[in-house]
């Protein structure tokens, strides 16, 4: 297993939508590994494939710090096939570090995606986990969680990043 690095923003693989992963095999599996090794070293409760550069659909996530009663996910293919409730709530972003925004997002989801083995799964998650899931799935589709922010909040955030992120380079 090998910790990956964690493409920031502006990196344009986190804006592209992600191809659907046709063949459960040997490097998919290498691949989850190293995502899970990299969520956990960063750290996080969540991690897409294209945060690390690679632009396929697999999702992994551990909330259990958080919420004991939820083990590792590892989603391929995942997508959400019901959502209920709304709810704020602050959120961050790896490939974003040092910046939060309060977000709204559905209160339960549910998600249907494979498990490492290939098998199909449907998750259904409240709390934290439903907004994890939201956010790594959003991942896939090439949308970052301040693409969520009003266009106001959204321009003042890229301003300031940018600005903070040229700073440091």
């Amino acid at each position: 297993m090998a910790v990956l690095d964690i493409k920031k923003y502006p990196d344009e693989v986190l804006k592209k939508k992600a191809a659907p992963v046709k063949d459960v095999n040997a490097s998919v599996l290498r691949l989850v590994d190293d995502m899970v090794e990299t969520m956990y070293a960063a750290p996080g409760v969540g991690l897409a494939a294209p945060q690390v550069g690679v632009s396929k659909r697999i999702i992994v996530i551990d909330v259990s710090s958080k919420e004991e009663k939820h083990p590792l996910v590892v989603l391929i293919n995942p997508e959400i096939v019901a959502a209920e409730g709304s709810v704020d709530s602050e959120e961050g972003c790896l490939s974003i570090p040092e910046y939060t925004a309060v977000i709204k997002r559905a209160e339960r989801v549910v998600a249907r995606g494979l498990d490492p083995e290939g098998n199909p799964v449907e998750i259904e998650g409240t709390e934290l986990l439903a907004r994890a899931l939201q956010h790594e799935i959003d991942h896939l589709d090439g949308v970052l969680f301040v693409d969520r922010l009003s266009p106001i909040k959204r321009e003042f955030f890229k301003k300031r990043y940018l600005k903070t992120v040229m700073r440091d380079v």
